[in-house]
């Protein structure tokens, strides 16, 4: 293998690309405007401008990573494959029924359930029963699970998934049942909930399953046709997509669980984050990703992301391990309009296509984008001066659509559309902050993606932050996060009972089950001896909570009593309180498996001559001041210098207000503190 390396993000506007040799250091970055039509396009194309920058050629390369947001995307748009769903006799309608609370922030009048993935037309009842403990109390009816599959072709399903009751326990009659599907239906695509979820609480296994496999098709072919696409273009090199738990995974992996990729790209923002955190000696921060469409915010304590089995994918729930992350629709593309005399800032994006008004490329409607370029934030044009934005068309977009309905200046006018965009995103960090228990003030601020370093400051000054850490390739950072990941995978069984009774040998042996298959799982993906390790941990809860909270698994002969202190001191941490004296149950026994892939070199930053390039005007609230624009590039580790100022690069803008200052750390990061 050689030791150039390319990772790829691909987002709603661009995909972002970093090239690295990771013998050296060398890195070099290209972004182009994202493909929605056939996303590998971009991809391609990308690659070959980083190959070209670099001087390299395709055949050089040794590994490819890629963060995809397909299926997602897939399941935000309601693009999914018509799916079938084959559940126990007597659970027809799991789906519909569904859970009792409502999403958060949504009108309790106004709610509305929304359609459900799959129509009660192609939901097939079948006959036999699991019990809780595993016991088979009811045969499998193999002659009903043929005719179903038969229904489900004939109603037009493209996929079909399985989830029986308690197959966590006992995954016997699913393993038959797909067995079944698979001579039936050769050519549909199939998936059981015992190879997606195999915990507890049938609502969220079955639409995990479902949605696994209504993305299968999909997800398939995209993967595919990179492939295709990868191979003629010369590069031989393995594909490794990143999941949502913060690590890659093989291609032949992805095939068969692709819902793990969902919100993967900003996954890869988190790892990228993290390592760079490290290495500038930081590890506590808050990270804002501000892509152009949306943001995904994650807390960071002692250089760790934590992750969540309670994570969601538009309106459905999906708990799958994932870093624990909130997106909201708040991005360079959010559009600006008004409704009803207010004005309002997304979650609707103008994406890359047509992409703000001053693209010039059709976009009439105000942006963010639009409103930083009327004040005076961003530099004449973008990706290396390929990109030329348009001024007069942000200024009569703004004017038009938010200026004139509301009686304001236009410079008033786009402060609004930015104080509106920030205090959205605010109230978003202070839901991994402030509601679990963390004080804003004591991390610093990352803010990456093509947008982020423009609002890194004020939404700073509106938590009361006093440091911003600049990426040292903000834009690309979901890219670059890829080259830091490892591989990464997760194997779950469900026990659920009380604690004080469990069995140590029982519990033993779950684990040993569990590690069995992490073992199988790093043969697959050619993981040596020595880059191999597991981790165990038990998710527990009080009696008749409805949620769990991860204890790392104690080494002892009988764990129980370190267990339970554990999850009573992890209560404490994050609710405030525990609660002497109520039973504690095990639910569910997890071991975190990670193959660890070569790391490459990040070189101190040179520096050169001439960082100045000249000056720039903004428009502040207090009067129009003159901003100092530096070429990034140019300033070498130990450089300062104070705002105002517009750092400018390749793949994004740095906007340094008066009242701030910056240090170029030695790791490359630029470090930003108010006076």
């Amino acid at each position: 293998m050689t030791s150039l390396l390319v990772a790829v993000d691909i987002g709603g506007t661009f995909t972002d690309i970093t090239l690295q040799d990771a013998a050296t250091g060398e890195a070099w970055t290209a972004k182009t405007p994202s493909t929605p039509r056939d996303p590998s396009e971009a991809f391609l194309t990308g690659v070959g401008l980083a190959l070209a920058e670099a001087g390299r050629s395709a055949g050089e390369i040794g590994r490819v990573l890629h963060g995809t947001t397909v299926a997602t995307n897939l399941i935000l748009e309601g693009k999914t494959a018509p799916t079938a769903l084959l559940t126990t006799k007597g659970f027809r309608h799991v789906l519909e029924i569904g859970r009792a609370d409502l999403p958060r922030r949504d009108n309790l009048w106004a709610w509305r359930k929304p359609k459900r993935p799959v129509p009660p037309s192609l939901v097939f009842e079948i006959p036999g029963r699991i019990g809780a403990d595993g016991a088979e109390l009811a045969p499998l009816d193999e002659q009903a699970v043929r005719e179903a599959v038969q229904a489900a072709q004939a109603g037009g399903a493209q996929a079909i998934a399985i989830c029986f009751l308690h197959s966590f326990a006992n995954p016997a009659q699913e393993r038959r049942a797909l067995a079944i599907a698979r001579e039936a239906a050769p050519g549909l695509a199939l998936t059981a909930s015992c190879d997606v979820l195999p915990v507890v609480r049938e609502y969220e296994r079955s639409m995990a399953t479902v949605l696994n496999a209504a993305v299968m098709p999909a997800v398939a072919t995209y993967v595919g046709r990179l492939e295709e696409r990868l191979a003629k273009g010369g590069i031989a090199a393995p594909l490794l997509l990143m999941r949502s738990n913060g690590g890659v995974a093989g291609a032949a992996a992805i095939r068969r669980a692709p819902v793990q990729t969902a919100l993967s790209g900003p996954a890869a923002g988190v790892v990228g984050a993290a390592a760079m955190a490290r290495a500038a000696g930081i590890p506590d921060i808050i990270t804002v990703d501000i892509g152009g469409t949306s943001a995904d915010i994650c807390l960071i304590k002692g250089g760790q992301a934590g992750l969540t089995q309670s994570g969601r994918v538009g309106p459905w729930p999906l708990p799958l391990p994932m870093v624990d992350m909130v997106t909201i629709g708040a991005g360079g593309g959010s559009l600006a309009r008004v409704a009803g005399g207010a004005l309002t800032v997304g979650p609707e994006s103008a994406g890359a296509d047509p992409g703000p008004a001053c693209y010039g490329r059709g976009g009439s409607r105000p942006t963010v984008t639009d409103a930083h370029l009327v004040l005076g934030h961003l530099p004449p044009a973008l990706l290396g001066g390929r990109m030329a934005l348009d001024p007069a068309r942000a200024e009569a977009a703004i004017a038009e659509h938010v200026a004139q309905p509301l009686g304001l200046s236009l410079e008033a006018a786009a402060r609004g559309i930015l104080a509106i965009a920030d205090n959205t995103m605010v109230g978003a960090i202070r839901i991994v902050s402030v509601e679990r228990g963390h004080d804003p003030r004591g991390f610093a601020l990352v803010p990456f993606g093509g947008a982020g370093p423009l609002h890194g400051t004020a939404l700073a000054e509106l938590l009361g932050m006093t440091r911003v850490l600049v990426p040292p390739s903000p834009g690309v950072l979901c890219a670059q996060g890829l080259l830091a990941a490892d591989l990464k995978a997760e194997f779950s069984r469900s026990v659920a009972q009380p604690l004080a009774v469990a069995d140590p040998a029982g519990l033993e042996a779950g684990f040993a089950a569990l590690e069995a298959e992490a073992a199988a799982w790093f043969a697959q993906e050619a993981v040596a001896e020595a880059d191999r390790s597991t981790q165990r941990r038990a998710l527990l809860r009080y009696e008749e909570q409805g949620f769990e909270l991860a204890v790392p698994w104690p080494a002892a002969a009988d764990p129980r009593a370190a267990l339970a202190e554990g999850f009573a001191a992890a209560h404490r941490g994050l609710y405030g309180f525990d609660l002497p004296g109520v039973a504690i149950e095990i639910v569910t026994l997890r071991v975190e498996a990670a193959g660890r892939l070569p790391a490459p070199t990040m070189p101190a930053p040179q520096g050169g001559e001439g960082a100045e390039l000249g000056t720039q005007a903004l428009r502040r609230p207090e009067g129009v001041v003159q901003a100092r624009i530096l070429d990034r590039a140019r300033l070498a580790a130990g450089a300062t210098f104070a705002g105002p100022a517009i750092l400018t690069q390749l793949d994004a803008t740095t906007l340094v207000p008066p009242g701030w200052s910056g240090r170029v750390l030695p790791a490359g990061a630029v470090l930003l503190e108010r006076a």
